[in-house]
């Protein structure tokens, strides 16, 4: 039997499945993120051991067989520093939701050229890269930086304590922006020189290349049997698209989640300032990439206003209000946004309230505002030159009909909604069987149904998109202006 387990920005999730890809049980642990200003978010990388300690001890209880190989995956890309002897410095930042580095980004355009970035990266310098990051640790928390020997990422971190090695995959470096070469696949040692001197940085692999295998150590305090091999990993969404066969040239993996991500794999290397043009998860293969900073957490916040109800009667509610939520529009900038506008400072807006609507209307904008987001999305992947022909959706949003329906509806493009929702971990555990076994995801995980666009809501969306592109530019100076002016510090 194969184990996988992903870390993920509110809980870690874990998978125990048989050799034909039967999902046997499940394992989960919650936590939370810190927030210690505006635009900061943080991990705690003791919760990602140690809840995956706990989980691996769970689902090796309830193996029939013996664990033959171990995956894990993470959120990424984060900044965890270390010393010398692996000891975090400080919590980890992390991804593109962490937007504290902006006058680091144009600090580095200004020292390497932007042009020059996208060009050898292919990718601008944004809130998503790692390099902007480190440089707000060395200016900001000067004490550590000077301690700093190391740098992990969530999947990294796990293979580090299983095995004792020090790797990162190939695509989780292609995402850290300015350090790595996307021509040549490796450290860009000028730039690495230039904003880490003193960091030792990983051997690079392929996600699922063995990293090695598990201690004796990690043995006594996982359950694991030692001797097992531990694939290197990569960042979640990469682990997810694995997990649903979203990796094909012309495939596109939507993740629905507490953020929203999206991957669509292309033939060749394809720049685009607006996206994340990435090395792929699999070897010899690209990507580009999109993200938006909340889509999952709106519902979430909107869900504990409310006083936290359910949300199958929330999402019943929201199926009751018409298309359009009845005049409402939102902008789903709640904590800034990733692609393709990359403003740190947008704010989430709704605009046509009155006294008439319900929380239902409300929800339902929450909805439509991420479908619009991911049709901006959309569009720009076209412009950029990349093809969609198959569009995979996953992660928690799928599991009810209403939000995946109208992302069709708004976007008009069909999609295929695979078996096993269980995401990125059960894309480590496939990558991990693939070290032992013969084994293809298509087994795995078969496509279960196909969302399709409803044509009679077509003309109500394109006009609503409309407004929504327009909403943006007509409230950015207000927004930028009220976000200069926000000082709470926690959620």
């Amino acid at each position: 039997m194969y184990i996988g387990v992903d870390v993920g920005t509110s809980s870690t999730k874990g998978v125990l499945v048989t050799p034909t890809g039967a999902v046997i049980a499940l394992a989960t642990r919650e936590h939370e993120v810190s927030r210690p200003a505006t635009g900061q978010v943080e991990s705690d990388p003791a919760d990602w051991w140690t809840e995956f300690c706990d989980i691996a001890k769970e689902l090796v209880a309830k193996a029939e067989e013996p664990i033959t190989a171990v995956g894990v995956s993470g959120m990424g890309p984060c900044v965890l520093i270390t010393d010398e002897h692996d000891t975090p410095l400080r919590p980890a930042i992390l991804y593109g939701v962490d937007m504290r580095a902006v006058e680091q980004i144009a600090s580095l355009n200004a020292e390497l050229g932007a042009d020059e970035v996208l060009d050898r990266c292919g990718s601008a310098l944004s809130t998503q890269a790692v390099g902007p990051k480190l440089r707000w640790i060395a200016e900001h928390e000067p004490d550590v930086w000077a301690k700093a020997r190391r740098l992990y990422m969530p999947s990294s971190w796990l293979a580090h304590h299983l095995t004792g090695a020090y790797v990162l995959d190939h695509h989780s470096a292609s995402q850290a922006v300015p350090l790595h070469d996307t021509h040549s696949r490796d450290w860009y040692a000028p730039w690495c020189e230039l904003i880490a001197p003193d960091l030792e940085l990983p051997e690079l692999r392929w996600p699922g290349d063995v990293a090695g295998e598990v201690t004796a150590e990690a043995a006594a305090k996982t359950g694991l049997p030692a001797g097992v091999p531990v694939i290197t990993g990569t960042v979640d969404a990469w682990s997810e698209a694995i997990s649903a066969g979203a990796h094909e040239v012309g495939d596109l993996m939507l993740m629905y989640g507490t953020t929203l991500f999206m991957i669509n794999t292309v033939e060749d290397l394809i720049i685009h300032p607006n996206l994340w043009g990435t090395v792929g998860a699999l070897p010899d293969t690209r990507n580009l990439a999109a993200g938006m900073a909340t889509s999952g957490a709106i519902t979430s916040w909107l869900r504990t206003l409310y006083g936290k109800p359910d949300y199958t009667d929330l999402v019943t509610e929201a199926g009751e209000s018409p298309p359009g939520a009845d005049g409402l529009l939102m902008l789903p900038y709640f904590a800034g946004e990733r692609t393709p506008i990359a403003d740190a400072d947008a704010r989430g807006t709704i605009v046509g309230l009155t006294i008439s609507h319900t929380r239902g209307d409300l929800y339902r904008a929450a909805l439509e505002a991420t479908a619009f987001g991911i049709r901006h999305n959309v569009e720009t992947f076209t412009e950029a030159g990349a093809t969609i022909e198959r569009v995979v959706a996953v992660g928690g949003g799928t599991q009810g009909d209403l939000w995946t329906q109208i992302v069709s509806d708004v976007t008009g493009l069909d999609q295929v909604v695979p078996t096993e929702t269980v995401g990125a971990s059960l894309g480590a555990a496939f990558l991990a069987a693939r070290t032992v076994s013969d084994v293809r995801i298509e087994d795995w995980n078969p496509p279960d149904r196909t969302v399709t666009p409803n044509a009679e809501h077509r003309d109500t969306y394109d006009q609503r998109y409309a407004l929504y592109r327009d909403l943006y530019t007509a409230t950015a100076d207000i927004n930028h202006a009220l976000a200069r002016t926000q000082t709470r510090t926690t959620e």
